[in-house]
């Protein structure tokens, strides 16, 4: 696929890696919707930024934790573009505890925002891609892989949208191409500290960490690749392999 012209929604895209996969989207030639749930300014920042690269942006507002949310989000930003090429499911809550201190409230909605909501607005969104022979990419992270033991509902959540991804790649083929990224630590939490990020680096098999771009060009390869669908591509600095 060739970005020039295409339109595409992100997800979580008022800031973070959603912002750098927005703009990474906006720099290829794509007009993109900005997707928040909270962060009104960040996400009007984000448009700004997008509109500096000289596409058009927009910032919709949707509450992913509500299931009735997600189909007016894809339709409301269809509408606002002319229609839809791309899909990035990146809006994720991150949240950790100890197992026995998981509450079932806890538990509900982080499948809620993390792993529901990707499902509706695929299925929302599968119909409008379809006739333009769009593609969907999520994001993932290495908690879906790894056993993180404060992070038993964020990797669970995590593990079944890079299934989702598999089995909506055999469901929608051959029309619309599904594909996940998993991240390493490319962007650490803003409260670590100086110790925990050398930590995460030590971590990597490349003795480093990565940045949003790193994430952004296997957005990019993704997108633009037509003959890859079903892929999981992991950018993480070689983490697993230690």
């Amino acid at each position: 696929m060739d970005l020039a012209g295409k339109l595409a929604l992100v997800t979580g895209a008022a800031h973070r890696i959603g912002r750098a996969l927005a703009l990474g989207l906006a720099r290829g030639g794509a007009d993109v919707v900005v997707h928040y749930h909270a962060s009104e300014d960040e996400a009007g920042e984000t448009i700004r930024r997008i509109e500096g690269i000289g596409r058009k942006g927009y910032a919709l507002r949707a509450d992913l934790a509500d299931p009735d949310a997600c189909g007016p989000l894809v339709a409301a930003a269809a509408q606002r573009l002319g229609g839809l090429d791309v899909l990035v499911n990146s809006a994720s809550l991150f949240e950790s505890a100890a197992f026995e201190e998981i509450t079932t409230e806890d538990w509900d909605r982080v499948q809620a925002v993390n792993l529901r909501a990707p499902f509706l607005l695929t299925r929302a969104a599968a119909p409008l891609l379809r006739e333009r022979g769009g593609a969907i990419v999520n994001i993932a992270d290495l908690s879906g892989i790894q056993a993180w033991k404060r992070f038993v509902h964020h990797g669970v959540s995590k593990a079944g949208l890079i299934h989702l991804t598999r089995t909506t790649a055999h469901a929608l083929a051959p029309h619309v191409r599904v594909n996940c990224i998993v991240p390493g630590t490319v962007l650490p939490p803003e409260d670590y500290t100086e110790e925990q990020v050398q930590g995460s680096a030590a971590r990597a098999a490349l003795r480093r960490i990565g940045s949003p771009d790193d994430v952004v060009e296997a957005l990019l390869f993704l997108v633009r690749s037509d003959f890859a669908t079903g892929s999981t591509v992991t950018v993480d600095g070689g983490r697993l392999l230690t």
